[in-house]
């Protein structure tokens, strides 16, 4: 079949290096596109030797995981096909050896440049060397290889959180890239640190900031590689492939699940009216192979443009975080998880005052009474700590939690629409008439087992835990409402508001 018409052939013999293999939608991306493109010739998987394992050892760890469970029962040899190349994206020149580097400007074809810091509060630097000058240093590379069809770049849609409309095009950034990498590079971290607030502005944090210069950076090479840019909204588990509910990391809704599920989370920072823009990975993976698609089979003197796609789920599902937070409990309460510390219960506002209170009465107070009853019982206390990483969290996110976006997608559907019938079965996706309610249940069960490691067994325990901790939480609640009117009466307040309403 001709490759104009064809994914999987378009692959075919070909090669491919893919940059943060390891992260959420690289591990995803291998898998997808060993399973249904099996004829491409090889992988190559960007990654630095880490705690002690060789870059070997960590591939054959990655090939361990439950998401490829599918791949080796249906095709094993494929998997022979991941080849690591030693390299660090945070290091300059991406810290790739002489040797694997020649060996990728002669082979490579397609490459997938994923990897990011995705924490909010990472020092200017490194976010600076790890987005920004890590994506220069992936075009420098790309623009010596010899075979190269498709660079791809893996951006977000919240690089331009300053807009509340985000089209399908690249945005000219106000901060030069270049210097910006050279005032880092030369900086001392004491200095840079106090510069930072004042240098990113508007931007909210530095991933945002840096993402941002990132897709100036494809731009600027843009003439040199057949590029796109690919922006996915919030990332979170599988909807159907490999398998429902996949995931490996707690952000996005499914942290709020988790958290809440637990009875450590309670209080959250943001307008509960706002729509949630989410994606399941594998509907974003599949995208970006369609994308790719796309651009390869026209060469880069034919069109010199740089595709840009917002992959949200605008126009395809909307829910407020109201409702998912509805959804989540109805989850937790007919799969509730092992162990949990209190009652599920998530409130959110965008009040200041009464944010702070509930998080002193709800998370604070009870993470001191816990951890005194753990200290009694001869264990650690780990409850007020839990408490305040939460509360970092919920501060990094404050943000993103009380602004909304709109986010055009009409590329990424007008790429739909040109997939062949006989690819349709394995790239397309009905995100569309998604069943929301069975898709989160499905998140936070696939939470239950490859996060918490918590084995489908008989949950007739976790919910008589459940009842027993909602029992105690309202039996806290009373003693608390007792307290606080004990206090007014101690205190003779009501006489002291009527003489002073009166008098």
């Amino acid at each position: 079949m001709d490759q104009t018409k064809s994914i999987p052939k378009f692959y075919d013999g070909r090669s491919v290096l893919i940059t943060g293999a390891t992260g959420f939608m690289g591990k995803v991306l291998v898998e997808k596109l060993l399973r249904s493109c099996p004829d491409v010739r090889e992988i190559f998987v960007l990654m630095r030797p880490k705690k002690g394992l060789s870059i070997d050892n960590r591939v054959r760890q990655l090939l361990t995981l439950p998401l490829f469970d599918r791949l080796k029962k249906e095709n094993p040899s494929v998997l022979d096909k991941v080849i690591p190349i030693e390299g660090d994206t945070i290091k300059e020149g991406l810290g790739i050896p002489d040797f694997e580097r020649k060996v990728l400007i002669e082979r490579v074809s397609v490459v997938f440049h994923v990897a990011a810091s995705v924490r909010f509060d990472d020092p200017l630097k490194t976010a600076v060397f790890t987005n920004t000058r890590s994506t220069r240093d992936m075009c420098i590379l790309a623009a010596q290889m010899k075979k190269l069809v498709i660079f791809m770049h893996v951006s977000t849609t919240y690089n331009q959180a300053d807009k509340p409309v985000v089209e399908e095009k690249l945005y000219p950034c106000e901060v030069d890239w270049k210097k910006t990498i050279k005032i880092v590079e030369t900086i001392n971290e004491e200095l840079l640190k106090t510069f930072t607030p004042k240098y990113l502005g508007s931007f909210p944090n530095t991933y945002t900031f840096t993402k941002r210069m990132a897709e100036q950076v494809v731009s600027d090479y843009s003439h040199v590689i057949p590029a796109v840019v690919f922006r996915p909204s919030i990332v979170i588990a599988t909807m159907d492939e490999p398998m429902p509910g996949w995931v490996d990391n707690f952000n996005g809704p499914t942290g709020l699940m988790v958290g809440g599920g637990k009875g450590v989370l309670r209080t959250v920072y943001g307008d509960p009216q706002l729509r949630a823009d989410f994606i399941p990975v594998d509907v974003a993976i599949k995208a970006m192979i369609i994308a790719s698609w796309k651009r390869g089979i026209r060469t880069i003197t034919k069109d010199p443009s740089v595709h840009v796609y917002n992959c949200s789920s605008a126009d395809m599902k909307n829910v407020s975080v109201e409702e998912i937070k509805r959804m989540a409990l109805i989850c937790a309460s007919k799969n509730p998880l092992e162990g949990i510390i209190w009652a599920p219960s998530i409130t959110y506002t965008t009040n200041n005052l009464y944010y702070f209170a509930s998080v002193l009465l709800f998370h604070l107070l009870p993470g001191l009474v816990l951890d005194f009853i753990l200290y009694l019982s001869g264990h650690k206390p780990m409850l007020v700590k839990l408490q305040r990483r939460v509360y970092i969290a919920n501060t990094a996110l404050s943000y993103f939690l009380t602004h909304e976006w709109e986010f055009k997608n009409a590329n990424l559907f007008g790429l739909l629409s040109e997939v062949s019938e006989a690819d349709s079965k394995n790239f397309l996706f009905d995100f569309a008439s998604i069943d929301v309610s069975y898709y989160f249940e499905n998140c936070l069960i696939g939470a239950k087992k490859y996060l918490l490691n918590e084995k489908p067994t008989d949950s007739s325990v976790a919910k008589r835990h459940l009842t027993r901790m909602i029992w105690i939480d309202k039996i806290f609640k009373g003693l608390l409402l007792l307290f606080f009117i004990w206090i007014l009466y101690a205190f003779d307040f009501y006489s002291y508001v009527m003489n002073s309403v009166f008098i």
